[in-house]
């Protein structure tokens, strides 16, 4: 089930005036980037803003409900552990801080506070890094006809959404379109490097 584009339009302006549900952003005068399954993402000459909405994503579908206040919490958890990781390795993050981004967002402060990072440009990885606790999804698919996931053996006669003995790292390709496909660690090496 999908909104109507009126509905979207509808609940992006009851965005804008609760400053708690921000479904999507329309911001005409700046450049939009790309529109992700949850980020958009706006471009200036050597930054990007990258505004985290309150759309939900699972299993490569947006979901017609929201969750408000979804996107603050998500782009604080990542400029936090980009701060936090910082000393060890670089990173695309500039600010979170709305004051200094450029002057023309500043009359969408209201909209991108807490909910925004201003960007170095840069080439992402084109792999994702999960870590499974349980067997679902994906994971179970393989596990089902190899009885490992991304290359990890895992203990026989597990049932659909068990509770794995331990975590373990699964990483994916990062497809633009479709779907991302479980790969393992030394495949994820040979794309990133080791």
């Amino acid at each position: 089930m999908t909104h109507a584009p009126a509905e979207v339009e509808k609940n992006s302006s009851i965005a804008m005036e609760n400053k708690t549900l921000v479904s999507a952003t329309d911001f005409s005068d700046l450049k939009l980037h790309r529109r992700g399954k949850v980020r958009d993402v706006y471009e200036f000459d050597d930054t990007l803003l990258i505004v985290v909405t309150d759309r939900v994503s699972a299993f490569d579908v947006v979901m017609p409900n929201p969750i408000p206040r979804k996107g603050e919490v998500l782009n604080r958890i990542a400029s936090y552990w980009f701060e936090k990781t910082a000393s060890i390795i670089s990173n695309h993050m500039i600010t979170t801080n709305v004051t200094k981004f450029p002057e023309v967002c500043q009359k969408y402060a209201d909209v991108l506070e807490k909910r925004s990072m201003l960007v170095r440009k840069s080439q992402p990885f084109p792999v994702e890094c999960i870590v499974r606790g349980y067997i679902s999804g994906s994971g179970w698919n393989e596990y089902q006809k190899t009885g490992s996931v991304c290359g990890v053996k895992l203990p026989k006669g597990l049932k659909e959404s068990d509770k794995l003995p331990e975590p373990i790292f699964t990483p994916t390709t990062k497809a633009e379109e479709g779907h991302d496909v479980n790969i393992s660690f030394s495949e994820m090496e040979s794309i990133v490097g080791k």
